[in-house]
């Protein structure tokens, strides 16, 4: 078993979903009392918060670049970026380290590609709706991507002011429906929960469209390349 290194914090809510279900794969192919071998470096989110705001990326790049480089001097054979907005300095981030990156996007394109799915709706914070650097690598996959035209600053504030602060509420979750029933009279066959906290609100159970939770592909995926 190869060892995984885990960048969160971002929030550190996601990331204690990431702990439970990367050690639960491992648990799972391997059985008994087997766990993940797995290095946590868990950042302190508001400054990475602020940066984001003030589109200082290359500030938050090199932060992370930092952390990702001293995982791998800790032992991490492998690196996982627990959160889907701060791949927006994933380049950065990996011209810092030696060791294979697990790009959070490449395992939610490929188990939708693999159920059928070519037209999908993303939701996540608006830096993720918004900017290129996620739906532009969805999109080299062979995937149409749609965002919400409308209540992405709501999505938005849920996400920073109420789920990273583990706070769910029902009122939040109709809004995320509501986005969702939108996305599919565009023509969304498919959703992805593209941020780590959104699985928190919602899922196939109360979503009009079959959810692609990011958290739980890119947790299999880093359980995938650690057993490889």
């Amino acid at each position: 078993m190869r060892t995984i290194g885990l960048l969160g914090g971002m929030s550190w809510e996601s990331t204690a979903h990431y702990y439970r279900a990367i050690n639960q794969g491992v648990a799972a192919r391997l059985g008994g009392l087997h766990s993940a071998e797995l290095i946590i470096h868990s950042v302190d989110f508001a400054p990475i918060a602020e940066m984001q705001k003030a589109g200082r990326w290359d500030e938050a790049g090199a932060l992370l670049g930092q952390a990702a480089k001293g995982l791998e001097q800790a032992g991490a054979d492998i690196l996982g970026l627990a959160t889907n907005t701060m791949h927006m300095v994933a380049e950065q981030l990996t011209a810092q380290i030696s060791i294979p990156f697990i790009h959070i996007a490449d395992p939610t394109a490929a188990a939708l590609l693999g159920d059928g799915y070519e037209c999908v709706g993303l939701l996540g914070t608006s830096f993720t709706m918004e900017m290129g650097f996620y739906r532009d690598r969805l999109a080299a996959s062979g995937l149409t991507v749609l965002v919400p035209d409308v209540d992405r600053t709501n999505l938005n504030g849920i996400i920073y002011e109420q789920l990273c602060k583990g706070i769910v509420c029902d009122d939040s979750r109709r809004i995320y429906i509501a986005a969702i029933e939108r996305l599919a009279a565009r023509g969304a066959q498919a959703v992805i929960l593209g941020c780590t906290e959104i699985g928190m609100l919602i899922d196939d159970s109360v979503s009009p469209l079959p959810c692609y939770d990011t958290t739980e592909l890119h947790s299999s995926a880093l359980v995938d390349a650690a057993l490889r």
